[in-house]
């Protein structure tokens, strides 16, 4: 065994710890394992740690993701902070990402420091959950605490993303905004919510916006937009219809297209469709954002045809 490191059983605690966190641990969780401050100091001078912020540290590296920020800023906030407001939009994926500090929110007032915006409030439990095993606002508190920061354009933006990629939450906004109906932004928010089109309006939904663009970057014609197609002495809706080559392109990503009884009607029309001599093709957003040659070269065969 000469000349060889052996590895003492807590550092080996300490490694899996950092696996599911993102290469990062906390000062409370390293006492937990029985590492006081003497041994942090020691870890810290061998480069075994690094610290990130005060209480959070890195193992074995200094090189810190995204996640990696958010979840070292949440444990040195205190056991109840959780990631929230800009921080916990990105993490939901409904904002766009950004290098802004890192913002949280705890029952407890504290200072902002270097890298970390804190907010005060004590959250329900069921305004809380886990994302990638970063405690962070549910995604109703989270429209709601974005609702006092954001512009109205960006605000419906974010309602946007979060029906395209289908989040929900078992406290509804409504619910929510019942619950603080004088909060900052909780006026605009409603309106929204109160107005579909203007969350579900043709230049106004995300997912819309971007098929029109990747088209437009790809020189195919622009289709109508919502068009009303007769068939069977039945009208339906078309996202984007394309008359003479008698296509229509689903844009699947709106919550109505996920109920059983959407699911069962979307069928239904697509077959009816078919028969009367339509071509029916779903497009979802992660075929959009992940794939999208292959969905143009795609499209560019179907519209020949």
């Amino acid at each position: 065994m000469h000349g060889k490191r052996r590895f003492h059983p807590t550092d080996r605690l300490i490694a899996e710890l950092a696996e599911r966190q993102h290469g990062v641990v906390g000062r409370r969780q390293l006492a937990e394992l029985g590492v006081g401050r003497g041994a942090i100091e020691g870890r810290l001078a061998r480069r075994q740690l690094h610290r990130i912020h005060q209480g959070a540290y890195t193992v074995g590296h200094r090189v810190a993701s995204r996640e990696a920020r958010w979840i070292a800023a949440v444990l040195s906030s205190g056991p109840d902070a959780v990631l929230s407001h800009r921080s916990a939009g990105q993490l939901w994926r409904i904002v766009a990402l950004s290098e802004i500090w890192t913002e949280l929110t705890r029952p407890t007032a504290f200072r902002s420091r270097s890298g970390i915006r804190g907010h005060h409030s004590s959250l329900p439990w069921d305004e809380i959950t886990t994302i990638a095993r970063i405690p962070v606002t549910s995604i109703s508190r989270t429209l709601l605490d974005l609702a006092a920061l954001l512009t109205r354009r960006q605000l419906e933006k974010a309602l946007n993303e979060a029906e395209v990629l289908r989040l929900t939450d078992r406290l509804s906004l409504s619910d929510l905004l019942e619950r603080y109906p004088r909060r900052r932004g909780s006026a605009v928010l409603r309106a929204l919510l109160q107005d579909g089109r203007a969350v579900r309006g043709v230049t106004r939904s995300r997912l819309e916006e971007r098929f029109l663009a990747t088209l437009e970057d790809a020189d195919l014609s622009r289709p109508s937009l919502n068009a009303t197609v007769a068939v069977r002495g039945r009208f339906f809706e078309a996202d984007c219809l394309w008359a003479e080559q008698r296509l229509i392109v689903e844009l699947d990503g709106r919550e109505s297209h996920g109920t059983d009884l959407a699911f069962e009607k979307d069928r239904e029309r697509d077959r009816l469709l078919l028969v009367e001599g339509w071509r029916v093709t779903r497009i979802t957003w992660r075929q959009l954002r992940d794939d999208a040659p292959t969905v143009i070269a795609d499209l560019r065969r179907l519209l020949r045809g």
